[in-house]
């Protein structure tokens, strides 16, 4: 890992929060993903399942997380699993974890070998009344592969078919959306090294640069500061390109007189950074420019005066859209007739944001949490209104992450340029 060793604190919580949450006499087991095939002998890179890893801080590869706190012998209530270090396949693949080192990271004391785990596996289930196994219950899952948790649930079923089996994953999906004070450190890491790139790429941009090249600045300025990478694909969308929300070509040309938008952020200790800001090329915004923008700006900071506990998604969403609707009038984008004659169903300013406005944040991008049910403290999110006018061949989108308090919200990215003014006096210093 390049990242700094995380606090073991972190995981040790997630744990007891976890267990608190199972029935009694149960045992939980935990897969980590699988290693994806690529072409020929060659593997994709290694992501952890984030489960796995928000219950150990375990990285590795064929690794396993097993709870079971009411077995007697309280040495195994906690069990990390392995693989069995090989000096042979060290020699191709690189050093894997010696117990003491797994300890450290976890804080989990009893390891065990995978190679050895069989019958003790079976041991502990027969002492268990309910087994609670974990699959990905992420709402915005798109993918019906059958990954090895999948697996691994059919063959617990087929192992022990008279046992009671519970969803993990509902738990999970409770305890993710919260994060702890020490999550949110890790988040604000991932957040500053996002920061200090931005700054830097404001002082990069200039007509006649290519969208790969600012994306090229990006995965340096990420890795010469421990994070692991990009958090996801970053999205460098020059004039028209930036009405297409998940565009990832990145291979046009910057034009003096566009704008720019760039959606990334970097992931740090497994934890994601979310971002967006549009700029223009030449440092400069014509007054269209600015006026859309500063109507996109006036969303996103209602938006944020709003999110505050006890309101849902969706409530929160039919609010900024409501606000939408009057600065797209105001703006021009919209006709009193348009707002009229609208489709309660697809709201007239759908024409010019077509997106949510917000959504859960953490080890995952697009992190697990409710989009029905009231938001709680502790909850992170992003808000990241835009607008995407296709006659004008223009695509504003502006986004910061906010950390849910009792009272409000606290603006994790409070201190990257935001305004128009702000953008425009660190472009001209180039």
């Amino acid at each position: 890992m390049k990242y700094l060793p995380l606090n073991p604190a972190i995981f040790i919580h997630n744990r007891k929060r976890f267990v608190q949450e199972m029935l009694p006499n149960s045992i939980a087991v935990f897969v980590s993903n699988d290693e994806w095939p690529s072409n020929g002998d060659a593997l994709h890179p290694f992501k952890q399942n984030t489960d796995l890893f928000w219950l150990s801080g375990i990285t590795q590869e064929d690794s396993m997380v097993i709870l079971f706190p009411d077995n007697p012998d309280p040495k195994f209530r906690e069990v990390l699993v392995l693989v069995r270090p090989n000096e042979l396949k060290e020699k191709w693949d690189g050093k894997r974890l010696r117990a003491k080192e797994a300890t450290a990271i976890s804080g989990i004391e009893t390891i065990v070998w995978v190679d050895s785990l069989a019958a003790s596996l079976q041991s502990w289930v027969h002492l268990a009344d309910h087994i609670y196994l974990d699959t990905n219950e992420n709402d915005r899952k798109a993918t019906h592969i059958r990954s090895r948790d999948y697996r691994f649930v059919d063959e617990m079923k087929a192992a022990y078919p008279l046992h009671s089996f519970h969803r993990a994953a509902k738990i999970m999906k409770a305890l993710r959306a919260i994060k702890t004070k020490e999550e949110i450190e890790v988040v604000q890491k991932a957040i500053d090294i996002t920061e200090h790139t931005f700054r830097r790429l404001l002082q990069f941009i200039r007509p006649g640069v290519m969208e790969y090249e600012i994306e090229a600045e990006i995965w340096h300025s990420f890795l010469s500061q421990r994070a692991t990478g990009p958090a996801y694909g970053s999205i460098i969308a020059s004039g028209d390109n930036a009405r297409t929300l998940h565009y990832v070509s990145n291979n046009a040309v910057c034009k003096d007189g566009d704008l720019i938008l760039m959606d990334f952020g970097a992931e740090y200790g497994y934890y994601c950074a979310d971002l967006t800001r549009t700029v223009p090329v030449n440092g400069k915004f014509t007054r269209r420019q600015k006026t859309v923008y500063n109507a996109c700006l006036h969303l996103h900071n209602y938006a944020k005066s709003i999110l505050k506990p006890g309101i849902s998604i969706v409530d929160y969403t039919e609010k900024v859209g409501e606000e939408a609707t009057q600065q797209f009038l105001k703006i021009g984008l919209l006709r009193k007739s348009d707002v009229k004659n609208e489709d309660p169903e697809n709201r007239a300013y759908r024409k010019y944001l077509y997106h949510g406005i917000s959504h859960h944040l953490g080890l995952d991008v697009h992190d697990l949490g409710t989009r029905t049910a009231p938001i709680k403290a502790g909850m992170l999110f992003t808000v990241e209104p835009g607008i995407y006018i296709e006659e004008e061949k223009m695509g504003i989108r502006i986004e910061n992450n906010f950390w849910i308090t009792r009272n409000g919200n606290v603006d994790l990215m409070k201190n990257i340029p935001i305004t128009a003014e702000e953008i425009e006096t660190l472009m001209k210093r180039k």
